[in-house]
Order: C-alpha cells, then structure tokens, then sequence
C-alpha cells in the first residue's frame, strides 16, 4: 500500500469562464468543509508497513505492547486498496488494548462489502506490557488461526476465512481510539507509550506446508521491505508520524507521543529470549486445531468498527460537498443571468 494515502484527493479544474462569484463561494467554504483534514491532530502515532504483499503463509512476531487507557498497539494484514470505494475489504489483526493494564488483546477478522467484522478477546494473566510474547497468524485458503505464547486461541475454518483471496501487506501501528466505551478514556499521563517488537518471521505457504520465507530482526530499518505511514482515520486521535518509528538496539519502535515531542527517549527493554536467531523454528506443518481459550465479553463499540488502518473517507465526502456547492452556485448565477 506504498500508494495510498488516505487523504490524497483530485479537484477538476475550473473553468475560466465561470463567474469570479463561484470562485470566491468555493474559495471561503473549502476550508470550513476540509478543515479537519488540515489541522494537525495533538498526538503522534506510528504505523510501519511492508513493501511487499503476502497470499497466505505463517506471521510470527515478538511483541512488547502499549500499556494506557486509550491507546492500542498492533500488527496486521491488510488487502491494499480495500478502503476504496467499492472494494472487498480484506483485514486480518492482533490488536491489544492498553487498558486495565494491558492485559487483553483480541483478533479480528475483516472481510467484504459492506464489511463484517468478527472478534474474541483473549485476557492474559500477566500485562502484555510488561514482557515480550510471541504472536502468530496462519492464514491459509482453508482457515485462518491466531496462536499466542504457541498456544492456538482461534481458528476460523470456512467462512469468512474462505472469502480472504487477496495478497496483503504487513503491517504495526499504534494508535489511539475515540470509541471510550471499547478502548477507555485517553490516560493522557502515560505517554510517550511504546511498542516494542523484537523480530518477525514471514512462512510462506506451499503445498500445504509453512516454509521460512524471511526473518527481520530489526537492525536496521530495512527500507526496502518497510516503509513509514504518514496519514491518520477517522476516530483515531493521533496521526502517524515516521519520526516515531525508530530501530534501536535491534528493536523496532512504534510511538505514541504527544505533538511535539515524537520519537523514543529510555531504554529498550530485553527479550529474554533473545533474537531470532536463538527462538525456535515453527514446525512447517500446519497448527493443529487445539481448544481456544475462553474469551472475555466483547465490548467493543458497533463490532470494533474503530480497527487500525482504516483510511478516512474526508477525502470523498469533502469532494462531494465541493461539487454539491459547485453545482448550487452555478445555478444561482444562471437565475441571475436570466
């Protein structure tokens, strides 16, 4: 999705003939009607996306997550384009909600249009703030599962899993929701927040087995496989800032931060386990279908609708306004004329 930019937006051109009345009517009201796209928002977030895209395979990731009221750190897939008008949408996340201690985390399958949405919370013991666990997704034509610390939580056999036929690009970010009553009042007092990743691995899936692709343990920014976001959503309190995706000490690091103060300041906390390099391989063979722990209650507001990466539509809904307010102010000139 290196092309997308959710506020990226064509106005057609003006005649040269039309009355100088309708230039200054659209030239007052533009701004009213896109303010919110050109006011900068108070807090920074960070989203990292592949340059590449994937159909199917096997996403490994160690992660240390955002703990706060309010703020949400993640990975996950995503079909490009599918916030276009008119497109399947294609969405597969690990999202963790950093409220009541970071402690929940849920998966989320997205597909179609209009698009559905189906979640389980999972509820940890111990603060996924706190220490570094392993995430996994397999996705496969048949079912997509989620798998946490190897322990398989979800399975979707069929179904929505069957309507995912598109590549998808990788993809972390945090952020913040609107919707209090799914992700909590903003606890503005824990910022800067961070999420910490350690490394992923990329299987992928061929004759029905997961292959090692790729590993990244994040010595570097890899600019040819990653690259940064620059853009925002609606319901999201923050926009993504490339200064707040960093590598240090072979770490990547989303951040969350307020306006002004972008970037990671502190020590990386140390996965125990080391980097990739001393972490076991996943076996090739497909996971198992296991006994999924019990998920908490769902209280996500309208199906967790608020999920990361979901471009605005200002852009449309701006550019139709445009054309209604054209359209009048034409009108009203061709009376006058009569």
């Amino acid at each position: 999705m290196s092309s997308y930019r959710p506020f990226a937006r064509r106005f057609p051109g003006f005649s040269l003939r039309a009355p100088l009345a309708l230039y200054a009517v659209v030239a007052l009201a533009l701004p009213v009607m896109c303010a919110s796209q050109a006011q900068a928002k108070a807090y920074k977030g960070a989203e990292v996306y592949s340059s590449i895209t994937v159909l199917y395979g096997r996403m490994e990731m160690r992660m240390r997550m955002i703990r706060g009221s309010g703020l949400l750190s993640t990975f996950f897939t995503y079909k490009n384009g599918s916030e276009l008008s008119g497109a399947q949408w294609g969405e597969l996340d690990v999202e963790a909600l950093g409220k009541n201690d970071a402690k929940a985390w849920q998966s989320n399958l997205i597909t179609g249009n209009p698009r559905v949405t189906s979640e389980e919370v999972y509820t940890s013991p111990t603060s996924l703030a706190d220490d570094y666990h392993t995430y996994q997704i397999e996705w496969t034509p048949e079912y997509v599962s989620w798998s946490f610390d190897g322990t398989e939580v979800r399975r979707t056999q069929g179904g929505q899993a069957s309507e995912l036929r598109d590549p998808h690009s990788l993809r972390f970010n945090v952020w913040s929701s609107e919707g209090t009553g799914w992700a909590g009042e903003l606890d503005e007092s824990a910022l800067p927040a961070y999420q910490f990743v350690n490394w992923i691995r990329y299987y992928r899936y061929e004759n029905g087995e997961f292959l090692l692709d790729w590993t990244d343990d994040f010595d570097s920014f890899d600019e040819s496989r990653w690259s940064k976001g620059t853009w925002t959503f609606d319901g999201n309190r923050v926009d993504f800032d490339p200064a707040n995706a960093v590598v240090e000490v072979g770490t990547l690091i989303l951040a969350i931060t307020k306006e002004g103060s972008t970037g990671f300041s502190g020590t990386v906390p140390m996965d125990p386990q080391g980097n990739a390099s001393t972490a076991p391989v996943a076996p090739s063979t497909p996971t198992s279908p296991g006994t999924p722990s019990t998920p908490a209650g769902s209280d996500s507001e309208s199906g967790c609708s608020l999920a990361p990466s979901r471009p605005s539509h200002e852009g449309g809904v701006c550019l139709a306004a445009l054309c209604l307010l054209v359209f009048a102010s034409v009108r009203l000139a061709a009376r006058r004329r009569r």
